[in-house]
């Protein structure tokens, strides 16, 4: 199987498994990363089937929609890819950056795994959590969550523990300060850091805004 067939076939694997996710971890979602990954690649050395595989599978199995178990996720791109006679080297690499991309895994600095290709994926990932789609994808997993908007008396924990992170049922508005206004200064890549520090500011006039039209300013 080219490249190019392997790709496709990953695409539609990944369309059928997320068929009727959560907006903000959908098909599109994976798109969008997968879109972001390619244009960040351009620029860095990297092997860019892994990054490609490794944006398309990233959310296979979020463990936040599995009742926390980050286990399933990397099984089912293996096993994925094992079925299309994927070389070894490349399976465990994919496996290694579906298990340390997300934000949450990297709260402790315990994660060990490191290379160039998670580098690009996981700014990839990281862009599609800032930005206006950001935004949008923020208050949609609230409404899904049925978590309160803004309440001014329950405020943003900036030390977050991993386990806190993902136990939160905090107002959508604190996830705001709680990770989203952090990832501009952890990007890994020079394109991911320039995009981000536009979609970052895009985040801070809206959080202006609300702030204003919440207190009756505006």
């Amino acid at each position: 199987m080219s490249n190019f067939d392997l790709i496709e076939a990953t695409k539609t694997f990944v369309k059928e498994t997320l068929k009727g996710a959560e907006g903000g971890h959908d098909w599109f979602h994976v798109e969008r990363v997968y879109k972001n990954a390619l244009l960040i690649a351009k620029g860095e050395t990297v092997n860019h089937l892994v990054v490609a595989l490794g944006a398309l599978l990233h959310d296979i199995a979020d463990s936040k929609f599995y009742n926390g178990d980050t286990t399933i996720g990397p099984k089912m791109a293996g096993d994925f890819l094992l079925k299309h006679n994927v070389d070894s080297t490349i399976i465990n690499h994919v496996i290694k950056i579906i298990e340390n991309i997300s934000y949450s895994s990297n709260i402790d600095n315990t994660n060990l795994f490191k290379s160039a290709e998670l580098d690009v994926v996981q700014d990839a990932d990281r862009l599609d959590a800032l930005g206006a789609i950001g935004i949008a994808r923020t208050f949609n997993y609230g409404g899904f969550k049925n978590r309160a908007l803004y309440d001014p008396e329950i405020k943003p924990n900036l030390k977050l523990t991993k386990a806190e992170y993902k136990a939160s049922n905090a107002p959508t508005i604190n996830h705001f300060y709680e990770k989203l206004l952090l990832l501009k200064d952890k990007m890994n890549t020079k394109t991911g850091q320039k995009i981000a520090k536009q979609r970052h500011q895009y985040m801070v006039d809206f959080l202006k805004q609300f702030n204003a039209e919440w207190n009756g300013e505006k």
